[in-house]
């Protein structure tokens, strides 16, 4: 099979596409092939060493976590899913070795789920892990109601485009902070309030319209950011990030609870997002369409951190 790979840390240069084995399903596993992956910022961070004291790894390495396509083999315990099924996962595994820039992926079925009808599988395969770190961010964690106010910092993003949409769905009033070319995209998806980062200071705006306070803050930058969004919480809000955590110190000093989250796969997750997409409740983000070929150009796009919703390419 086609795949991208690389033999060691380092630039976007170190991708090459390599001919690869076809992996075999174990008993709990089905064997996918891909039609569709997409680029996270995660992709090239791991691929630039930043997460190699964190996540165990094994070279060649092929990068990608997130997959839609079609059930090619099913493992003698999967009951659930057949040959066949369309279907879309967040394929990420203990070791970091096996991805989805690839023709094909075996995973833990479990973990695996039909694609929502209404989407194509570009659309599916922008979804798995922004959707379900939104999820897991916004319900899991922060415990999201009905009528509170929450802040979802980048949400023109491929996370952000999913948050806005699930906080707006929870009915809670979304704030976010993106560039005022994406005011229309932000505010289209759910949100009330968009600041633009360039122009405004996003906390001194939200304190002169919320002067109670609010209820969550869904965090994705870190530093001053993480900092200055955490003293916008009443007392007893939460503050959840996915780059970095609040100091517990200084979560005790402002009297809020702080998270981290590193999403998870999680098939029943993915199965309710598909019922919401068919439900026409949220929809799949903006996508860009590219290569599987073009994978290196598209990890540096996706480095820059202005990209509109997701990046995808096309596998098979």
């Amino acid at each position: 099979m086609k795949a991208v790979v690389y033999e060691q840390f380092g630039g976007a240069e170190k991708l090459r596409m390599a001919d690869l084995p076809i992996p075999k399903p174990a008993d709990n596993e089905v064997q996918i092939r891909i039609h569709y992956t997409s680029v996270n910022p995660v992709d090239w961070k791991i691929r630039e060493g930043f997460l190699s004291g964190r996540l165990p790894y094994e070279f060649p390495l092929t990068p990608g976590w997130d997959a839609a396509g079609v059930v090619t083999a099913v493992g003698k315990n999967v009951k659930h899913l057949k040959e066949d099924d369309e279907v879309y996962a967040y394929c990420r595994k203990d070791t970091v070795h096996e991805g989805t820039y690839a023709e094909y992926i075996c995973f833990d079925a479990e973990h695996v789920a039909l694609k929502p009808k209404k989407c194509s599988f570009a659309e599916a395969a922008a979804m798995p892990l922004t959707a379900l770190t939104s999820w897991q961010a916004l319900f899991d964690i922060g415990q999201l109601k009905k009528g509170q106010i929450c802040l979802i910092h980048a949400g023109a993003g491929g996370v952000g485009s999913f948050a806005i949409q699930l906080a707006k769905w929870a009915g809670a009033e979304v704030i976010t902070t993106c560039s005022q070319e994406n005011f229309d995209y932000v505010k289209k998806l759910g949100a009330t309030l968009a600041i633009d980062y360039h122009k405004d200071d996003f906390s001194e705006v939200i304190k002169k319209k919320y002067p109670k306070g609010i209820d969550l803050v869904f965090e994705m930058i870190g530093g001053e950011t993480m900092q200055k969004s955490a003293r916008l919480l009443k007392k007893g809000g939460k503050i959840v990030g996915i780059v970095e955590k609040l100091d517990p110190d200084e979560a005790e000093k402002l009297g809020i609870e702080s998270h981290y989250v590193f999403v998870r796969p999680n098939g029943e997750q993915l199965t309710e997002m598909a019922k919401l997409i068919d439900a026409k409740k949220i929809q799949s983000p903006f996508i860009e369409e590219m290569r599987l070929q073009d994978a290196a150009s598209a990890q540096e796009k996706s480095k820059e951190g202005h990209t509109r919703g997701k990046i995808v390419l096309k596998v098979s």
